[in-house]
């Protein structure tokens, strides 16, 4: 039994590309090819993340409930936000400050 392959459909909004399109498309100059560039300038050409705007968040991996996780996604998206306000409320409301290195302070005495 042979099987029959659909010829896609023309589609004139959104024709389908040639090799000059292709090579309008692309970040590298004319007639360089990716295997003749260098590390060094193929990491001038391609784009990096810019500083972000807000202040960089540290990640840290916790564990908790199901309930709890249930709990905050319930609420829709938004859910590490809320997740991490009460501990931010908490950090606030310490009288001792954290140390660099991220301990408490020893008691005095």
């Amino acid at each position: 039994m042979s099987r029959k392959t659909r010829q896609p459909a023309p589609d004139k909004e959104n024709p389908e590309w040639t090799r000059e399109d292709f090579a309008k498309a692309t970040k590298f100059p004319a007639g360089v090819r990716l295997s003749d560039m260098k590390p060094a300038q193929l990491a001038s050409l391609v784009g990096k993340r810019g500083p972000q705007k807000t202040p960089t968040k540290i990640p840290v991996s916790i564990r908790l409930s199901p309930e709890v996780v249930q709990h905050f996604k319930a609420k829709g998206p938004g859910c590490n936000r809320r997740l991490m306000q009460p501990y931010a409320r908490w950090s606030r409301r310490r009288a001792e400050p954290i140390t660099p290195t991220g301990s408490a302070p020893s008691p005095p005495g």
